[in-house]
């Protein structure tokens, strides 16, 4: 049994703390409202907790409009509703202490929580106070510098910096057409069942005519993305990009390689991206090993490639091509790889030296059999790869003269 909580004596204390408690978790990221408030207060009155568990169970009721809210709840209950000046006395070094024995990696603490509990709210009224005139030139020449820095020469401030970036940046597709038909009102074509099913209410004497056009919709994006020693400094970076793609927008599957392949699609879903990154690592057993590339697109195409390359697929390829097994089988796989999706870019960092050259074996096998070879080192090159995206690739172009 959960020894009981303190709601600080008197009832009058009670609406403070638990204001005190939403405004912890709104900074943390979950859209609370007064209104959650006060039926909060109104829920803990008429149920009469005493308990520990009665007070978790009645504030998330009220709370929590999604399951996938519960882990930051978990972790600001835990922390709050101990002592309610936790907030001012605590220091982020005695957390470890306090807590006792570290989780699992997805119940550690998450970063929007520590934001939210150690914000420096005598700073930011310092500078609230300051009357500083910012120069915008000067702000948009920092993040201009910041996009073309490489991702393995920055800081760790920096880094920081950039996966705040990466959240932002989406990854459009253009629409294709499917061969399925939905209704429209300026369609070329007629829809004679729906057309019956409009006569038979006004009794066949008035048949208004329903058209149809075809359906236009995106096309998945699958990313198969090298994590191996030599990816390392890049890899962690490409994962919050992913991130955002996996939450923007549907029909996308991830994968991860180096050793062996890892679908890291489910992870990626959760909103929180301290929650999704941990569970990740919980899901990835060869981070920073060896590279297997034939060997993980064969697997690929065998297991999954006819599941997620249907409906002109775009396959984004993430690797520096350096093969442990010396390109063995990687051209066979390749060539496969390229046939089953519409469009196959490779995206290798080793791009940003101007005087690279296709000389490793694997580098060799791989690129007869793609339809882009484009960098990716730092914010620029990922900004230019969703301008790219959008314009009409080499096979697509073909497509179209055979067409006309």
């Amino acid at each position: 049994m959960l020894p009981a909580i303190d709601a600080s004596g008197p009832k009058g204390r009670l609406a403070e703390n638990v204001m005190h408690f939403a405004r912890l978790l709104r900074a943390a990221g979950l859209r609370l409202g007064p209104d959650r408030v006060v039926d909060c207060v109104q829920a803990l009155d008429l149920a009469d907790c005493n308990r520990r568990d009665d007070w978790y169970w009645t504030m998330s009721a009220v709370f929590l409009s999604k399951e996938e809210q519960r882990p930051i709840f978990d972790q600001a209950f835990r922390i709050f509703w101990r002592d309610p000046k936790l907030v001012e006395k605590m220091m982020q070094a005695l957390l470890p202490k306090t807590y006792g024995r570290a989780g699992k990696p997805e119940q550690e603490q998450s970063q929007r929580l520590s934001d939210a509990l150690f914000s420096q709210k005598k700073a930011d009224q310092e500078r609230a106070e300051r009357k500083v005139e910012l120069d915008a030139r000067l702000t948009f020449s920092s993040r201009e510098v910041l996009q073309r820095m490489d991702f393995d020469t920055m800081s760790a401030a920096e880094l920081s910096e950039a996966k705040k970036m990466l959240r932002e940046l989406r990854l459009p597709l253009p629409l294709i057409r499917t061969r399925r038909n939905k209704l429209a009102e300026n369609g070329k074509k007629i829809n004679l069942r729906a057309t019956l099913r409009e006569s038979l209410r006004d009794g066949g004497d008035v048949i208004p005519l329903v058209r149809e056009a075809p359906a236009m919709i995106h096309p998945p994006l699958v990313v198969l993305c090298d994590i191996s020693g030599s990816m390392n400094p890049y890899a962690r970076m490409f994962l919050h990009f992913l991130h955002a793609i996996t939450n923007d927008r549907d029909r996308v599957s991830v994968f991860v390689f180096g050793t062996r392949l890892t679908n890291i699609t489910r992870q990626l879903r959760h909103r929180d991206v301290d929650v999704a990154m941990a569970r990740v690592a919980d899901a990835i057993k060869d981070w920073s090993g060896g590279t297997r590339i034939g060997w993980s697109l064969r697997e690929f195409n065998w297991r999954w490639g006819r599941r997620v390359l249907g409906q002109n697929a775009c396959l984004l390829l993430i690797s520096d091509g350096l093969d442990r097994e010396a390109g063995e089988g990687l051209s066979e796989e390749m060539q496969r790889l390229h046939k089953s999706c519409k469009q196959l870019v490779w995206l290798n960092p080793l791009l940003r030296y101007d005087k690279f050259e296709a000389r490793p074996a694997g580098v060799r096998a791989m690129l007869p059999h793609v339809d882009r070879f484009l960098p990716v080192h730092n914010l620029k090159s990922l900004i230019d790869l969703a301008r790219v995206l959008t314009e009409p690739g080499p096979r697509a172009a073909l497509e179209k003269r055979a067409w006309k």
